[in-house]
């Protein structure tokens, strides 16, 4: 059942990450060298990010339990 709880919470961090993303991507796009982006765009690269991240979070995770 925590594992469930843990999910439910993963959303509002979701839509917080992708503003904070907006936010920095708007302040730094010059030092960068990106284009301001909206919220929605913002929202597609955090997915990217967590899809790409998520799984060696899990492996990591994983091993630090005794799991190999």
């Amino acid at each position: 059942m925590g594992s469930f709880f843990r999910l439910v919470s993963a959303g509002p961090l979701f839509f917080v990450s992708a503003w904070v993303l907006m936010i920095f991507a708007g302040i730094t796009h010059q030092d960068v060298g990106v284009h301001p982006f909206g919220y929605v765009t913002s929202m597609v690269v955090t997915i990217g990010l967590w899809i790409a991240v998520a799984p060696a979070i899990g492996a990591v995770a994983g091993r630090r339990h005794g799991k190999s």
